[in-house]
């Protein structure tokens, strides 16, 4: 009867140590984690060691948070700048749990925090954005300032007038002196995030602006100022050109003016020299037969004067004495 009763006995504790193994009185925290004990929802311990740690069955309860780096990435967000020009702002951060007994008490679940993340950086970016120039955000230096654009000037005479080209389509615009920049910006956004996070059991480690993209009307007024600029410099070529076309214009008058002249020049002499060359011959042949001369001259007259007289009163005249002969006189 004892033996029976002391196997129930061996029996009933057997039970109740494999009940309490299955109801796990031990839990382990890895490596990259930590973990929170709470007991009916009450909060009993806390540990980032990693091992074997024991926990009171059935009634204990272990969440697990990561220790690890986590990033935050946010969407991108329209959002106005201090001259009401809108852009979209793209950010990421990063942040941890470092102290996982508040974590728990206020947000409990790793989704829970990401809401309280989203709702503090989205809320700090778009305010950090709004106070600040477009320039702030969209540059970190102010070097642009200091560079010049100069035009490849090609197809030109010589290096004065590629001088005067460049002269005509030099470009330099001059951008608003920043103060602050994007890094600056991101540097405010942690300050007034960092505190915000602690709250909640997270460290904020960074903030960054990952990229900033104008909205459809900012970039059509950067088109605008693009093409402006372009043909600011196309109106210099043609101007130049059209400088270089009366140049060579006036040029090819004053060659054509002087060419004409000198052929003129050229001409007159020519002319004048066959003309006695034609007087010494008409000297020669008048001098070698004047009866012969005569007449030829005299049909010569005839042949160009005759066709255009439609009418003759009188052929008394002595000059048509070769037609006639003298029996009239």
């Amino acid at each position: 009867m004892n033996n029976r009763k002391a196997l129930i006995a061996l029996i009933i504790a057997a039970a109740a140590v494999a009940l309490i193994a299955i109801a796990g009185p031990f839990y382990i925290v890895h490596q990259g984690e930590q973990a929170v004990v709470t007991r009916f929802g009450r909060i009993v311990a806390s540990t980032a060691d990693a091992g074997l740690k024991v926990k009171a069955p059935f009634i204990d309860t272990v969440v697990y948070y990561p220790t690890k780096l986590m990033t935050w990435d946010g969407a991108a967000q329209r959002i106005p700048t201090k001259e009401n020009q809108f852009i979209y702002v793209d950010a990421t951060a990063r942040y941890k749990i470092t102290d996982p007994v508040r974590y728990y008490e206020t947000v409990n679940t790793l989704e829970g925090g990401l809401y309280r993340l989203n709702d503090i950086l989205d809320s700090t970016i778009r305010t950090v954005i709004s106070e600040n120039q477009l320039s702030e955000a969209v540059r970190n230096t102010n070097q642009i300032n200091e560079i010049t654009v100069e035009e490849q000037v090609q197809s030109v005479e010589d290096i004065e007038a590629a001088e005067r080209l460049r002269s005509l389509t030099l470009t330099s615009t001059r951008q608003e002196s920043i103060k602050i920049g994007r890094e600056g910006l991101s540097k405010i956004m942690f300050d007034k995030a960092a505190p915000l996070c602690e709250e909640y059991g997270i460290t904020l480690i960074d903030i960054i602006i990952r990229q900033i993209r104008y909205s459809d009307d900012l970039t059509q007024s950067v088109y605008q100022r693009m093409i402006k600029d372009r043909n600011q410099i196309a109106e210099a070529y043609r101007s130049y050109g059209r400088g270089q076309q009366a140049e060579w214009t006036g040029k090819t008058a004053n060659d054509k003016m002087r060419i004409l002249s000198e052929a003129y020049a050229e001409a007159e002499e020519i002319k004048g020299v066959a003309d006695a060359e034609a007087s010494d011959i008409y000297a020669e042949a008048y001098s070698g037969d004047p009866e012969f001369f005569e007449l030829w001259r005299t049909l010569e007259s005839y042949r160009k004067t005759l066709p255009g007289m439609n009418k003759v009163l009188s052929t008394e005249l002595a000059y048509f004495d070769m037609l006639y002969g003298n029996e009239q006189q």
